[in-house]
């Protein structure tokens, strides 16, 4: 045992685990993974006669799990992060979304240049989390170069490309590796452009879940209205279902965003950082504030909504997500091979818009979105409209004719 480690009750670390990963706004799906990973290290140290936890508990659990299941390496990655995680509780440190990788060793002559791309990235607004991806792409990057035998930035060639980005197999990397080649070029490193020899790799696109208007207020009506939790949840899933807005932006909402006498709610969305301003419809009024006025609990949180619990703290996406499933399922809304979370409420308000002839420019800003493009994503189940579109299917004529007619014989 550590200088740091603690001998405590599992429950009590289950508790502070789970409560600190709630916080973190996990979703449903992994909050379940966490509670049954959690279930099964329990019965291990129920069947060892264990009553306290440690990190050598954790280590024998894992070992335990290798040697009496057969279990996938995801499944190996995950148990080893869920006893990462009791094992930082237990120590007190602090928390750590991925266990930090050995730096790659970057070849001297590139280290300059690669360094000074990543602070160029960093002034034009690329997150802390996505330089670290750029940072850990491109050193691969230039790693592989090294290997085969181009020893600094002057000696790239087509050749040397070519043979470097076949050995990633995560072909999202050759957009970054792309970025690279033509900064390299504009800050004059390279004297030609080779960004446009990397080929481009895009992930093809689902159309988006979308439901009706009907089985939306189907969803809205199934929600107990007599329950402060009932109240709450009404009033966060009509700021889903009528603006559209995000499970994060909602949890995010504090009273100074709402605009009561101005009939307006400002706020910065959370995934974008970009304001946002939107009318605060009558209905979602009146649900604000009956929940604010008899069903909030009494709290001096800035947050509106609160879980439904002690000790009051502020609501989780997941508990949206739960509310969300509840209502589908009372409202008997068959969601197989649909997605069903608080996003599809997004997506059925922007193809409800769509549908209804709203032009896009209105459906964009109502949603948020900066790109232009954004929202044609949504014309794809526009079915009525895309009619107008369909090309008549011109009459048959030559052998085709012929073979319809049977006049040829099929081979």
């Amino acid at each position: 045992m550590t200088s740091r480690e603690q001998i405590r009750s599992f429950e009590q670390l289950t508790a502070e685990l789970m409560e600190e990963i709630g916080q973190k706004r996990y979703g449903s799906g992994t909050m379940g993974n966490y509670r049954r990973a959690l279930s099964r290290i329990s019965r291990f140290m129920e069947g060892k006669g264990l009553d306290s936890y440690n990190g050598e508990v954790g280590e024998a659990f894992i070992a335990d799990r290798v040697s009496n299941a057969i279990i996938s390496e995801s499944h190996l990655r995950f148990t080893k992060t869920v006893v990462r995680r009791l094992n930082d509780v237990n120590t007190g440190t602090g928390y750590r979304l991925l266990e930090p990788k050995a730096p790659l060793p970057i070849p001297m002559r590139f280290s300059d240049q690669l360094e000074s791309y990543l602070r160029f990235c960093a002034s034009i607004g690329n997150k802390e989390s996505t330089i670290a991806w750029k940072r850990w792409i491109c050193a691969n990057f230039v790693c592989f170069l090294n290997d085969l035998g181009c020893t600094d930035i002057t000696g790239i060639n087509t050749n040397y490309i070519c043979r470097a980005i076949i050995q990633f197999s995560n072909k999202d990397a050759y957009a970054v590796v792309r970025a690279l080649l033509r900064w390299l070029h504009e800050s004059e490193a390279l004297k030609l452009d080779y960004s446009g020899i990397v080929p481009r790799h895009s992930r093809g696109k689902v159309l988006p879940t979308a439901y009706s208007t009907d089985e939306v207020r189907r969803l809205e009506a199934t929600i107990d209205l007599s329950s402060r939790a009932g109240k709450r949840d009404y009033a966060v899933l009509l700021l889903a279902t009528r603006l559209g807005l995000r499970s994060g932006d909602i949890v995010g909402l504090t009273f100074d965003k709402i605009d009561f006498a101005g009939n307006s709610i400002s706020l910065t969305q959370e995934k974008t950082k970009h304001p946002l301003t939107l009318p605060l419809l009558p209905e979602i009024q009146a649900a604000l504030k009956e929940y604010i006025q008899h069903a909030r609990p009494d709290s001096d949180s800035e947050f509106i909504f609160l879980s439904a619990s002690a000790p009051y703290g502020i609501m989780t996406t997941s508990a949206i997500r739960h509310a969300l499933t509840a209502a589908f399922t009372a409202a008997g809304i068959d969601t197989l091979g649909r997605k069903h979370g608080p996003h599809s409420m997004r997506s059925s308000l922007a193809s409800s818009m769509v549908n209804d002839g709203v032009p896009y420019e209105v459906v964009r800003r109502m949603l948020g979105h900066r790109d232009p493009n954004a929202v044609k994503h949504y014309a794809k189940i526009d079915i009525e409209n895309l009619r107008f579109c369909a090309i008549d299917v011109p009459p048959p004529s030559g052998n085709f004719e012929a073979l319809l007619e049977g006049r040829v014989q099929r081979w």
